[in-house]
């Protein structure tokens, strides 16, 4: 394919890229071998040659091998998109030159003149990214795919410079230059995220690692400092720099800690001059980073966002850093400010306003900015996320010009498109609200035009409906259909006289609401009478076509609808096919616009239909195809071997039959659970149509047909297609959209990987046959741009395609030069407007999303209908409701007017007692309802209520009580205490990983592990090595017997159990031995609490100091300590509280009293004279401040002036507002206080009186009657007056007195308690003080609380796994012991059996070889737990094993001799008791075997767990020390931190010691305050440790002579008991001949088997002795025999001895007369001489071995051991006595046979002498 205008790459170019020279202060050592690198590559001067070819390299179509399809089927001829969502879009080659991605394309659009030039990614699989070079001669395309390559083009010549390869594996999402443009960064997406550095002028990787695991948006090197990079993404920013390390350069990143602000994904961000970064947020406001933490969230003032939504740092500006967002505003913000920025004490967000601000437009937002290249110049150029490139002056100056938009595209998806049917025109609809028409030969946009929603569908009406053209057809998301008219605005002016401006305009003529949710497709019926709309609200709606379109009705249909296609002329009947995305298809009648209707709605339930529902049948393709290609491959197999056969020299051989493969098993059939969706379809032939489905059914179109059976419900429905068309390499790239050209010879198909596929085809192909070759070109983006629509222009020329990724193309099937050749007097033709169109109103349009469908609308008008009627009807039985009810009070009335006997009762003027019971339920529904309506209500007022009561009342444990003094203005004052609260729980919650766990588990689980369960092979192990049981015994044991052996058992037990006794003993006893190493448990103790107790004497403002575990403390303990303080303040105002209460009731009696006492003052002056009156004290009254609990109190009166007070406020409510509202309760409570103090003026008025009166009186008569009540008195009754006068006078003063002492010692009591608050209160205020500094430290501990709360977590951690990995060591190591020590057990019972197994044999057993091989002989066996099935499969096996193990034994004993004996036989002449016996102690050997091993098994696995557990604990421990490091760092940091904090302590001048020159110094920051009883403890410390050094000397002295004395006796003690031992091992090979068990020895019982066989013995002996008298008898018989035998034998040897001398003689002769042949016989005889010779030698040797073995066994059996064979010898057979020659006839007889083949030659031989 051939692009225009795009600049050929062969032609020489030279250019000499030079390198920037300027450095940073901040370059670093490491960078700078990087950049001397990069320097190196930049200073070659480049050729022509080092060019790559861009024709070399580019992505080509793909197509079909051995096709007559050309190569350049379609020509690029332009792009009308805009992929505006895709990050960093945009960028800037020159002033006129901008460069963005298209899909597969590099388009490079020249502002001035809007001519674009194309580039197409090499790949094939799209461009990820794209960014220019610092000198703009340069610029870079990363792309994606597998193994994405990234290509260094240069500029203007647009040649490859460089080729980067393996940088990523599926595709870059950034890439940017450094300062200098000598290194390029990349950074990978999805599933590497490889960052990566290169050097790219040698193509070479510098330095890659992986930046995160999240999707990576941006990454940059600093301009400051080029030694450090910063990349952001999602949910992360994270930070770079090149280190130094000992294998060279590497990348070291660090991750930005969000801390407590939320995280955010960062789209962009600024490094500033002194390392730190600006980064933008989600919401709105900037975080400024230092290091990797937040140092401050910044904002505007108000707490205002910086921008409304995403906001972006993009450059940093002539001292102002600048921002846009979302909102499409761009800002200037002081960049001082921001540099020196903190958080205030509120918060962390620092508020500041900007400096500057463009508002750039509505609807726009803002996401890249790239700057002018000419120096000086302000001007940036803008990418718009929602459609557009702006031209931005960002000088802020007053003659700054407006932003100017500079392009218009979609923005995001294109929803739909379509071409026209009469001109080159094409009109596209997105969700951004606009709908826009193009001229594609033109190359250029004619109109746009906006709406409230976004537009789903859209159609060009075919000429049969209209024929200018100028019609479309539009469904929008909101489900309503806009018919607009597009015409010429120029030729409405030659009409008109108007003058618009423009080449096109678009003109709503109708719009009208079908659906309700997004309309996604509309068609026009063929004859264009109808028009159908779909949507996804699964209906399809009916319109008839004319200058007004009526609706006529609609169908639902399964699913949303996809597509809608009606039938063609071809077809005989007119319907519509109805394609839904869940996988139904529906075909119905074209509905009639004539036929009646229903009036109540528009559904059409009576139009016929067919359904379809697709059902898989991929998986059964597959597996037909497997089961042929498998019946293909037998087929080639057969005539492979049939071939063979012909080709062989003997056909008559018959062939081997070839042993069959077992063939994998076919795949099964699958339907998949969610139904594939459904993409696109069109009609073959009528009732029969092609499917293209997606997800798992994706790779075959699908040819079906609808069922004759169509009264199954279409959702249960099960169709299956009745063929299909495989299409290539589309399983994972299935067809989202198809055309036809206009003579259906070119298949146009839209793919879901954005690329394109034409097919070929043959005239009226129906069933696609010749879809077989196919030319494919990538085209949108392979990610998400799947090629939602593609249209053929009118003439065929030009193809038209609009993907997700918001790019248009067009492409043309001639050349470019044909093409302006064939069409250069040819132009898009706009139709003209209508005549009457400028007169004409405009309709009316619908704005609201919520307004009423067509079928709503229809419905709502119906229900109003019926509403209106039901409502007329309410009315009229309401008014003849009324009038019934005026009837029967009418007869009510009559009825009361009757006389009583006549009148009804008013139960029987009820007509059913129902009605009213009735009547009641639904008062009491209705009161409930209310009830329910009023309880969120009344729920309500009580909350408030109680709200109230808890500040007001509750708040308060109790009211301020006053107590003032009788005689002075002294007064005292409770505290004003709150409420207590509810104690928290939080303190008690114990914080996790904090050391004060819970360790009682750690000795339960030692305990536990203590005590060892008894393993299931100990009890194999017993039962294995018991003996065999015991032989029946013939002879029943005595009672004498049976008692002998009772108590041997009895004695055994006992000594047993004395010696497990004596082992637990020892057990405990060396449990209880302290190690060499171990020190005193008093002596730890003791040095433990001198190093809690001796203290750090180092300041704790020192930098060494260390905190001491129990003086460390954290948060929780802090607050506690907060706690503390606060219920001791609490306590103490309690008390004093408590105690002014009670001097408050004191005072209340003392006033009671004091009036009570004012009366009998006040009755003893009434009996005394006036001048004798004392005057009285003034009586003390309560106070209303010492009762406050009284103003709560109230009364009937109390209540009822409120009300009649509240009823005045009413009346006067205008005055009250002005009043205020509290003026009711004050006015109530001066009424109260002012009668109160009239009914106390009152009583004291009324006690005047009685005070009064008699006085009066008493004057009076003093007065008057004086002289006469004296003139009639007598002395004596003169005298009794006088004693009563006294003793009045007496008892007067001494009421005054009581009184004025008790008000006196009142007065006293709060005097004292005031002193006593006074020192309280100074108290409380330093506990103010000291409150506040534990404030302080523990919002400075809250800070550290989070790290130590994580350390201390490490830590915990570390202790718990080190405590776990320990018991586990010392578990596995007590389990190794004991397995060791089961070894060693199993070991000695295995030589204890084969001892037993040789003391069996016996001695000379001639069948010793035999069993001893027997019983060594090894058997393979089967485990008892091994399954029957299990036994059953490997019987084969195991019987050829045997077999094998068999054969080596009879082999073995072949060849060792003799004739071969089965093994498994006992042989003859053996006792068959001791085979069964050998053959019992082997299994019982082999069973021994098996436990050995299997315990060595677990002892070797043991000792691995072991070795791994202590590494693991030695890496355990040092990770545990690091982390105790770490917090230790912590604590001493959070030490210095609560050092700087101040502590107020007050002091007198006396106390203070710090004296310079006689005068206290001006500065006492370097004074230490010390506690004086905290002195005084620490020098009575000292004196006390100099005591205890001494008496501790003394003790050292002690233990020293005490561990010397002890070592000498040690050594002694272990003397004695080597001398002990010897002489107990001399005295046991004394008594028993060897060393032996003692403890075994003693716990040897009495074994009833050898009484048995003892008594056996016995009675055996007896039968034996019985019978060798008989035998006796017999022999002497057989000796009287021998001996008459012997006679007689003697007689003939007589007669022998003469023959023998008459041999001699005859021999004498016979030598003499044959001396030739005595020669012969005489070497006869030397030989026979020789091997008689040989043959004694032999005997000899044999003899001495046995003396030897005899000697070895004499000795042997003198200490009892056991009998020693000859080595390599069986037992031999005694030696017969050696031949003489005088006895030739017994050596004969009795000598073996051997020597006598010699002798028989030498008598024949003498016998032939003799004849």
């Amino acid at each position: 394919m051939s692009e225009e205008n795009t600049i050929c790459v062969g032609e020489q170019t030279e250019s000499t890229p030079t390198a920037s020279q300027e450095n940073t202060e901040g370059h670093d050592g490491e960078h700078s071998e990087i950049q001397q690198q990069a320097e190196e590559g930049s200073n070659k001067q480049l050729s022509a040659d080092t060019y790559y070819k861009y024709e070399d390299i580019h992505s080509r179509p793909f197509i079909t091998p051995d096709s007559e399809i050309p190569e350049n089927l379609l020509f690029l001829s332009h792009s009308f998109g805009y992929d505006s969502r895709r990050r960093g879009n945009l960028q800037l080659l020159d002033d006129t030159t901008l460069i963005f991605i298209a899909g597969n394309l590099l388009v490079l659009l020249d502002i001035s003149t809007k001519e674009q030039r194309y580039l197409r990614s090499c790949s094939g699989g799209g461009i990820g990214s794209i960014t220019a070079h610092p000198s703009k001669t340069y610029f870079v395309v990363a792309e994606k795919g597998i193994q994405p390559k990234i290509i260094v083009y240069e500029y203007p010549s647009l040649q490859p410079f460089s080729v980067l390869r393996g940088g990523t594996e599926r595709a870059y999402s950034f890439v940017d230059f450094n300062r200098d443009g000598s290194l390029l960064a990349s950074v990978g997406s999805t599933p590497d995220y490889m960052l990566s550095l290169w050097n790219w002028r040698k193509e070479e990787v510098m330095l890659s690692c992986k930046a995160v695991s999240q999707e990576v948006y941006r990454v940059s090197f600093s301009p400051y400092n080029p030694g450090q990079l910063t990349s952001s993404g999602s949910g992360h920013i994270k930070f770079w720099k090149m280190a130094s390390t000992f294998t060279g350069l590497k990348l070291q990143g660090l991750m930005g800690h969000f801390g407590k602000t939320a995280a955010t994904d960062v789209e962009g961000y600024v490094e500033l001059p002194d390392g730190k970064v600006v980064s933008g947020t989600d919401w709105g406001n900037l975080l400024l980073w230092d290091g990797n933490a937040i140092k401050v969230e910044m904002c505007r003032k108000g707490g205002q966002k910086c921008h409304a939504g995403m906001v972006q740092p993009f450059a940093l500006e002539d001292g102002q850093l600048m921002t846009i967002g979302s909102d499409g505003a761009v800002r200037g913000w002081d960049f001082e400010s921001i540099d020196s920025a903190d958080s205030n004490s509120d918060g962390s967000r620092f508020e500041l306003e900007p400096m500057n601000e463009m508002v750039v437009g509505h609807n726009v937002c803002l996401s890249s900015l790239v700057k002018s290249s000419l120096p000086e110049s302000c001007v940036w150029f803008a990418q718009d996320s929602n459609g557009a490139i702006w031209k931005l002056d960002l000088s802020f100056t007053y003659t700054t010009p407006d932003p100017e938009c500079l392009f218009t595209f979609h923005a995001g998806p294109i929803q739909a498109m379509d071409a026209s049917r009469k001109s080159h025109l094409m009109a596209t609809a997105a969700l951004d609200r606009s709908v826009r028409v193009f001229d594609f030969l033109a190359k250029k946009e004619l109109t746009t035009t906006r709406f409230n929603q976004g537009g789903t569908a859209l159609g060009w009406a075919p000429p049969v409906v209209n024929q200018s053209g100028s019609l479309l057809v539009t469904g929008f998301e909101d489900g309503v259909v806009r018919l607009l008219e597009l015409y010429d605005p120029q030729r409405l002016h030659m009409v008109s006289g108007r003058s618009p401006k423009g080449d096109a305009m678009l003109r709503l003529n109708q719009a009208f609401k079908p659906h309700n949710a997004p309309v996604t497709a509309v068609a026009y019926e063929r004859n264009g009478e109808i028009l159908a709309t779909g949507s996804s609200d699964s209906t399809v709606f009916f319109f008839t076509v004319g200058e007004k379109y009526n609706p006529i009705g609609f169908v639902s249909v399964p699913g949303p609808v996809q597509a809608l296609e009606w039938s063609p002329h071809s077809h005989s009947e007119n319907r519509l096919l109805i394609l839904c995305q869940s996988g139904h298809v529906v075909e119905v009648q074209s509905p009639d616009p004539e036929a009646e209707r229903p009036t109540n709605t528009f559904q059409l339930p009576d139009l016929s239909s067919r359904s379809f529902r697709f059902r898989s049948i991929k998986s059964q393709i597959k597996r037909e195809a497997e089961i042929a290609r498998r019946q293909a491959a037998k087929e080639k197999k057969k005539k492979e071997r049939e071939e063979r056969l012909k080709q062989s020299k003997n056909p008559d051989i018959e062939p081997e039959e070839e042993e069959e493969e077992e063939e994998e098993e076919l795949p099964s059939i699958y339907i998949p659970e969610s139904p594939s969706p459904l993409y696109c379809g069109f009609y073959s032939q009528p009732g029969q149509f092609w499917l293209s489905m997606g997800g798992y059914d994706s790779g075959f179109l699908y040819h079906c047909k609808f069922s004759e059976k169509q009264d199954q419900d279409p959702d249960q429905r099960q169709d299956e297609p009745f063929d299909f068309l495989p299409v290539h390499s589309t399983d994972n790239d299935p067809i989202r959209s198809i055309a036809f050209s206009s003579n259906r010879q070119l298949l146009l198909c839209g793919m879901h990987s954005g690329s394109i596929r034409v097919f070929p085809l043959q005239p009226a192909d129906h069933s696609l046959t010749s879809m077989q070759a196919y030319w494919a070109l990538s085209v949108h983006d392979n990610q998400y741009g799947p090629l939602r629509h593609i249209r053929c222009s009118h003439d065929d020329l030009f193809v038209l395609t609009v993907g997700d990724d918001g790019n248009i193309f067009s492409f043309s099937l001639l050349p470019p030069e044909e093409l302006q050749k064939g069409l250069q007097r040819t132009r898009a033709r706009v139709p003209s407007p209508r005549v009457g169109l400028e007169n004409e109103a405009l309709a009316q349009d619908i704005e609201d999303p919520a307004a009423y469908s067509i079928e709503t609308a229809k419905q709502k008008l119906e229900n109003d209908r019926l509403r209106r009627e039901a409502e007329l009807k309410i009315v009229a039985k309401q008014k003849k409701l009324a009038e019934l009810q005026k009837k029967f009070k009418q007869l009510l009335t009559v009825n009361q007017s009757l006389p009583e006997q006549v009148r009804l009762k008013p139960v029987e003027l009820q007509l059913d007692q129902r009605f009213r019971e009735q009547a009641e339920r639904v008062k009491a529904q209705r009161v409930r309802e209310v009830r329910k309506q009023m309880a969120w209500e009344e729920e309500r007022s009580s909350i408030a209520l109680r709200k109230l009561q808890d500040w007001f009342k509750d708040s308060l444990e109790a009211n301020v009580v006053t107590v003032v003094a009788i005689r002075s203005d002294h007064r005292v004052s409770t505290y004003r205490l709150p409420a207590l609260a509810r104690p928290s729980t939080g303190l008690r919650h114990h914080r996790p990983g904090w050391p004060d766990e819970d360790e009682a588990a750690a000795p339960e689980h030692r305990k536990s592990r203590a005590e060892p369960v008894k393993d299931s092979s100990v009890l194999e192990e017993e039962e294995v090595l018991r003996p065999p049981p015991a032989r029946p015994a013939g002879i029943k044991l005595a009672d004498r017997q049976v008692e002998r052996l009772r108590k041997a058992a009895e004695k055994a037990e006992q000594a047993r159990a004395k010696i497990e006794k004596r082992k637990k003993e020892w057990a405990q006893l060396y449990a209880e031995k302290p190690d060499e190493n171990c020190e005193d448990p008093q002596d730890v103790q003791a040095i433990r609490e001198a190093k809690e107790n001796i203290g750090d004497l180092k300041l704790k403002s020192a930098k060494d100091f260390t905190v001491p575990k129990h003086l460390r403390v954290n948060a929780e303990r802090k607050r506690a300590q907060l706690i503390g303080l606060e219920e001791n303040t609490r306590e103490k105002q309690t008390e004093m509280n408590r105690r002014i209460v009670i001097l408050r009731d004191s005072k209340v009696r003392l006033v009671s009293q004091l009036h009570a006492q004012a009366q009998q003052v006040q009755k003893v002056q009434q009996r005394l004279a006036a001048i004798h009156h004392r005057p009285k004290p003034t009586l003390p009254t309560i106070l209303p401040e010492e009762t406050p609990e009284k103003r709560l109190g109230y009364s009937h009166a109390t209540l009822e002036r409120y009300r009649h007070l509240r009823e005045q406020r009413l009346k006067n409510m205008e005055q009250e507002e002005q009043e205020g509202a509290t003026s009711l309760l004050e006015q109530l409570e001066k009424e109260m206080e002012g009668e109160d103090g009239k009914e106390e003026e009152e009583e004291e008025e009324e006690e005047r009186g009685e005070e009064g009166t008699p006085g009066l009186s008493a004057s009076y008569l003093t007065r008057e009657e004086k002289e006469k009540e004296e003139a009639k008195l007598s002395k004596l009754e003169k005298e009794l007056q006088r004693e009563e006068e006294i003793r009045l006078l007496h008892e007067q003063d001494s009421l005054l007195e009581q009184m004025e002492s008790c008000v006196c010692q009142f007065d006293a009591e709060l005097l004292l308690l005031r002193h006593q608050k006074l020192r309280l209160d100074w108290q409380l205020k330093m506990a103010d003080l000291h409150q506040m500094t534990l404030y302080q430290e523990l919002l400075l501990l809250k800070e550290f609380e989070r790290r130590e709360d994580k350390l201390q977590e490490n830590l915990s951690a570390r202790i718990k796994e080190e405590k776990s990995i320990t018991s586990k060591l010392e578990e596995y190591n007590e389990q190794l012991e004991l397995r060791r020590g089961d070894i060693a057990k199993l070991q000695e019972r295995e030589k204890a059996l084969i001892a037993a197994f040789h003391a069996s044999l016996g001695e000379e057993n001639k069948f010793e070889d035999f069993l001893t091989k027997v019983f060594k002989k090894k058997v393979k066996r089967v485990k008892k737990k091994e399954q029957k099935e299990e036994e059953e499969e490997n019987s084969d096996e195991d019987s050829d094993d045997d077999d094998e193990w068999d054969d080596d034994d009879d082999y073995d004993s072949t060849e060792e001799g003799g004739a071969a004996l089965d093994n498994n036989v006992c042989p003859p002449g053996c006792e068959p008791e001791l085979f069964e016996n050998t053959v019992q102690l082997r299994e019982r050997r082999l069973d021994l075997e098996e436990l050995l091993a299997e315990e060595r098994k677990s002892a070797e696995a043991l000792k691995r767990e072991c070795d791994t557990l202590v590494k693991k604990e030695k890496l355990v421990k040092s990770s545990r020390k690091a982390a105790e490091d770490d917090l230790e760092l912590v604590n001493r940091e959070k030490q210095q931190k609560m050092n700087e904090l101040d502590v107020v302590v007050p002091i007198r001048l006396h106390q203070i010691e710090f004296i310079a020159n006689g005068s206290v110094p001006c500065d006492l920051s370097p004074v230490l305050v010390l506690d004086m009883k905290e002195l005084n403890r620490l020098r009575e410390r000292i004196r006390q440790l100099q005591a205890e050094k001494s008496h501790q000397r003394d003790l050292y002295i002690q233990a020293r002579q005490q561990h010397v004395r002890l070592i000498h006796d040690r050594k002694d003690m272990v003397a004695q008991i080597q001398v002990l031992e010897k002489v107990c091992n001399e005295q046991m090979r004394m008594k028993f001949g060897r060393p032996v068990n003692l403890e075994a020895l003693q716990t040897l019982s009495g074994n009833r088997t050898m009484e048995e066989l003892k008594q056996e013995k016995l009675v055996r002996e007896a039968a034996y002795a019985k019978e060798i008298k008989q035998w006796d008898a017999k022999v002497e018989e057989a000796r009287q025999a021998l001996m008459e035998v012997t006679r007689c034998n003697t007689e003939r040897l007589r007669h022998m001895t003469n023959l023998f001398d008459q041999k001699k003689e005859l021999e004498h002769k016979l030598n003499s007369r044959q001396k030739k042949m005595g020669k012969q016989f005489q070497d006869y005889r030397r030989r026979a001489d020789q091997e008689e010779i040989q043959r004694l030698q032999g005997l000899v040797k044999i003899q001495a071995q046995q003396a030897e073995a005899l000697r070895r066994e004499i000795g042997l059996l003198s200490r009892k051991g056991v009998h020693v064979l000859p080595p390599n010898q069986a037992p031999k057979p005694l030696l017969a006595p050696m031949p003489t020659p005088t006895c030739h006839t017994h050596t004969r007889r009795q000598g073996p046979r051997r020597p006598s083949k010699p002798l028989k030659a030498h008598n024949s031989a003498s016998k032939q002498g003799a004849n």
